[in-house]
This record gives structure tokens, C-alpha cells and sequence, in this order.
């Protein structure tokens, strides 16, 4: 996996993709530094570096991109999966090689809770909280471009693709307040994701079986639901939703300045999975 990580991290840097995603994301993070904190004299860095979070929905499918399907395009994947480590050892050295690449302007950032200081307040609990925050929630974003560059091999469907569902969780809380609150729309919804994890799990084995079961267990349990919490139910769908609101995590850390736990799990749990998914998809392809 080393030597993976290495290599990656290499070419991120040996080309100008590195240098220039550094210098995107401490551009708009300077900006906004300048007119929140430097400007109006607010003492907290974390409120300022909110305010760069669009870039990151921009900058991070620019980075994972190439991750996977310039592999693919360039049939050098099939020598990485002749590599002596096993594929989840190649997959998580491309995303550490990555996640390595964003903290690098996240820690030249770290210089600005200091200035903030040196004028005679700031919070450096508060700020470097947030900046781990932010770490922990681009490597989230990086783990869903990784995954959605290893289902194609060109780079421009990767980066609209992934683009287009990091915007998704940008504006989360706004799309989970658009679904009706009856308990019809409810079960339609769990139904919907129900037919999304079975397909999903059938995509990754190409098995019926798993996927059969999977959709059993869960219209049972739907079933279940409908016919004993039928009242509750309506509510429930908005509650799941709501539990993958990545502004809300992240909202914590910058506008409330609490240290949000469960916003960290949200984060590491949702880039284990996609870092797991796109491991499966790597495989699926080496069995095809």
C-alpha cells in the first residue's frame, strides 16, 4: 500500500493537478478569511472557513477524476491488480494519496487561527476543531468521487458525476424538506432506497441471491412498519435522511462551535463505505 500511496502522491505533484488544487482551495479560503475575519474583525476562523465549503464541492471531483478512470482509459489498471497487495490495499493508498493531497491547504490554513490571535482573541480549540473537521468531511467527499471515477473510464463523467452528488449533499437539508410529510410518501421513500441497496448489491456480485435477500428482509420490514407504526411512519423517513446531513455536521463545528461526535462518525463512516465500494467495484471488474 505504501508504495501505492507514494506513486499516487507523486503524480499528483509531478503534474500541475496537485499544485493547482492547493492553490484553488487556499485562494478561496484567503478570501473569505480576508472578509470575515481580517475585514469585520470576527475572532473565529471556523465561521470564515464555512464559507469556503462550496470549493470543496468543486475542487474535490477535480482531484478524484482521474483516481480510478484514467486507470481504466489507460488499461493500466489490470497492472495495478497484478500488484502483489490485494485491491483494498490499492484502492486505500489511492484515497490516502488524496485525502493527503487536501490536507495540504487545510494546513497552510492553520496559520490564519494564529494571525487571528496575534490581534488578541480567537478560539484555536474552536478553529482547529472545524479545520478536522473539514479534513474529515473532504475525505468523505473524496471517498464518493473515488467510487464514482471507478464506475467509468472518462474523467469528465467522473467529474460532473461526482460534482453533481456532492452538490446533492450540499443542499441535503433543503431536498429532505421537500419530501412530504404523509406516511405514503414515507414508504414510497423507504421502498426507493430499499430498490437502491438491492440493486446496488446486485451490481457489486452480480448475484441474485444477496440481492433477493436483501430486498426480502427489507419489505418485510417495511411491511412490518406499515402495519404497526403506520402513524409514526411519516416522520421516520425525514429522521433517517436527516442523520446523512453533512451541512448540519459541519454546521456544528462552524456556527454552534460544538465539538459534533456524531458528525465525525457520519464523516469516517461514509468514506469507509465508499472506500469499501469502490473496492468492489475494482474487483468486479478483475472477475469480469
Amino acid at each position: 500500500m505504501r508504495a501505492i500511496y507514494r506513486r499516487e502522491l507523486r503524480s499528483y505533484f509531478n503534474s500541475m493537478i496537485g499544485y493547482i488544487f492547493t492553490a484553488v482551495v487556499i485562494f478561496f479560503i484567503s478570501l473569505t478569511f480576508r472578509r470575515v475575519n481580517l475585514l469585520t474583525g470576527f475572532p473565529y476562523f471556523a465561521y470564515a472557513l464555512a464559507g469556503a465549503t462550496p470549493v470543496f464541492v468543486l475542487a474535490v471531483p477535480l482531484l478524484t477524476m482521474r483516481s480510478m478512470a484514467e486507470e481504466r482509459r489507460n488499461k493500466t489498471d489490470q497492472l495495478l491488480l497484478t500488484y502483489p497487495v490485494s485491491v483494498q490495499a490499492v484502492v486505500l493508498g489511492k484515497y490516502l494519496a488524496m485525502l493527503t493531497v487536501l490536507a495540504v491547504p487545510l494546513l497552510i490554513s492553520c496559520v490564519c487561527p494564529l494571525v487571528i490571535a496575534s490581534g488578541g482573541s480567537g478560539s484555536f480549540l474552536i478553529d482547529y476543531s472545524a479545520i478536522f473537521a473539514f479534513l474529515c468531511m473532504g475525505g468523505m467527499f473524496i471517498s464518493i468521487g473515488m467510487f464514482i471515477s471507478s464506475l467509468t473510464d472518462n474523467q469528465i463523467i467522473a467529474a460532473v458525476g461526482s460534482m453533481g452528488a456532492l452538490l446533492a449533499l450540499a443542499i441535503w437539508p433543503e431536498i429532505v424538506a421537500l419530501i412530504p410529510s404523509t406516511p405514503d410518501a414515507a414508504l414510497a421513500g423507504f421502498a426507493a432506497l430499499l430498490a437502491l441497496a438491492a440493486l446496488t448489491v446486485y451490481g457489486l456480485t452480480r448475484r441474485p441471491a444477496p440481492a433477493c435477500a436483501v430486498g426480502g428482509v427489507g419489505a418485510a420490514a417495511l411491511a412490518a412498519l406499515w402495519f404497526t407504526q403506520k402513524t409514526n411512519l411519516s416522520g421516520m423517513l425525514k429522521n433517517f435522511l436527516g442523520l446523512f446531513s453533512a451541512p448540519d455536521a459541519i454546521g456544528n463545528f462552524t456556527d454552534y462551535y460544538v465539538f459534533d461526535i456524531k458528525g465525525l462518525l457520519l464523516f469516517i463512516s461514509v468514506s469507509a463505505l465508499f472506500v469499501f465500494l469502490t473496492a468492489q467495484s475494482v474487483l468486479k471488474r478483475r472477475w469480469s
